[in-house]
């Protein structure tokens, strides 16, 4: 069940590849230098880069921020990423 403060839509603005702002989101759930995946109303965004900082982050409203060097950004469902028999971190981070 979503919360009602966070923005039901999703929106996401790159600038220059540099800077990110994203709303819409329910959960940052691993981030590294290399990576950010989090969950948002419409499944799981997994950011590749390099030297990346989570700059803003209000769970609370669904909003957060990630500077650095963004190289991709990948859309998927959120089940793709419950499969059974794997550990989560060689999931996400393979």
């Amino acid at each position: 069940m979503e919360q009602n403060n966070i923005a039901k839509t999703h929106k996401l603005a790159l600038d220059n590849r540099k800077q990110m702002s994203l709303t819409g989101i329910k959960d940052v759930v691993a981030f590294d230098l290399n990576q950010v995946l989090l969950e948002s109303t419409l499944g799981m965004i997994h950011i590749k880069g390099n030297d990346l900082k989570v700059t803003k982050l209000s769970i609370e409203k669904g909003e957060v921020n990630v500077g650095g060097n963004i190289d991709s950004i990948v859309y998927s469902d959120v089940k793709a990423y419950g499969e059974k028999g794997k550990s989560f971190v060689k999931r996400m981070f393979r």
